[in-house]
């Protein structure tokens, strides 16, 4: 177990005790995460499992909670029909924003948008099905 809250680990400040309890919690989250994929994986609907047919996002809205900073967010997506087993990564010369991600995750859920808050573009890339 851990002795401290996961808002004051995540502002660790690199000290190594901190990480260490961080490392406890972020591993049992990501566990919990791999067992609900399987879930939704062994269920069947129709033709599919359910997990083909639930997009399912995972991540943080700070890329180092440490310092507050809100570039290389740890993103996760799942599901939904797309293609994976792959790593995209979005850098800061190509400064895609996560609303991006919004809008082709819309669509295939039969809304119809073009723009999501400060998005830049209907579409992003590496997320091709």
């Amino acid at each position: 177990g851990v002795k401290t809250d996961w808002h004051n680990l995540s502002h660790h400040g690199k000290d190594e005790n901190k990480i260490d309890e961080l490392e406890i919690i972020e591993k049992e989250e990501f566990s919990l995460f791999a067992k609900f994929l399987g879930d939704l994986q062994s269920h069947q609907e129709s033709d599919s499992s359910l997990l083909t047919n639930t997009a399912v996002l995972f991540g943080s809205n700070l890329g180092n909670a440490s310092s507050h900073d809100w570039r290389n967010l740890p993103i996760i997506l799942a599901g939904g029909g797309y293609r994976h087993g792959s790593y995209v990564a979005h850098d800061s010369q190509d400064n895609t924003p996560l609303s991006n991600l919004f809008v082709p995750l819309a669509k295939r859920m039969g809304v119809s948008i073009d723009r999501f808050g400060k998005s830049t573009k209907s579409s992003i890339r590496g997320l091709e099905s």
